[in-house]
């Protein structure tokens, strides 16, 4: 049912001109927030392989400002899909300018304009400013060779904190491990394991500075 969801969605983009509002296809359920990061509260829950449009993203495309029914918020670019070059592909910082997704801000005139109604709406001194992320390294690479493919990707936080995260998929299935530590000597480690018709399973451990440790996992369907 979902592959005809976004086939039907992907018939509509191609007719589509690009434009300041892009129609897209969300990818699984996500919630919608009021502003472009998880701190801030969710508007409501955009279930897998609705309609949304796109009306920009912030720099660096991590979060896009969308629109869903009578909503409007902020949802990450890789909850979302876009037909680019004739195929279904997550949105990426190359393939937003390509596809009409311009860069868009965020602030408090977006925040009175939309949220007035909300209960949360008085906090909004309360919410960190959005900033992109700053980075004083970042390395990104690909390879492929027998069938299989690794990619390799990393940063470093001006404050000293650090992410790599290497992703190996052959034959349908892919394995992705994301190891972060922070500046503070905190840690946090995912692994994801999805195989094609199986669905997915995460695992997650996090140690902060103090040495207490979180450890969660989850299962979930892509396909």
């Amino acid at each position: 049912m979902l592959g005809k969801i976004l086939f039907a969605a992907a018939l509509t983009l191609v007719a589509a001109p690009a434009s300041a509002a892009t129609t897209a296809v969300a990818i699984t359920n996500v919630n919608l927030r009021a502003g472009p990061s998880t701190v801030y509260p969710a508007v409501t829950v955009v279930p897998t392989g609705a309609a949304i449009t796109t009306f920009g993203c912030v720099s660096g495309y991590s979060w896009c400002d969308i629109g869903f029914g009578p909503y409007r918020g902020w949802v990450a670019a890789n909850y979302i899909q876009v037909i680019y070059r004739g195929a279904p592909v997550v949105l990426t910082a190359p393939v937003a300018p390509v596809v009409g997704i311009t860069v868009v801000s965020f602030n408090r005139v977006y925040w009175d304009r939309h949220y007035v109604a909300y209960p949360w709406y008085g906090r909004w001194g309360a919410y960190p400013p959005y900033g992109p992320p700053r980075v004083t390294s970042a390395n990104r690479s690909l390879t492929c060779a027998g069938g299989t493919c690794v990619g390799v990707r990393g940063a470093t936080g001006v404050y000293g904190g650090a992410t790599a995260q290497t992703r190996t998929c052959t034959s349908g299935a892919c394995t992705s491990t994301r190891s972060t530590e922070g500046p503070r000597g905190g840690t946090a480690t995912r692994t994801r394991s999805c195989a094609a018709g199986q669905g997915c399973t995460a695992n997650r451990t996090v140690t902060g500075p103090g040495g207490a440790v979180h450890t969660g996992s989850r299962s979930f369907q892509r396909w």
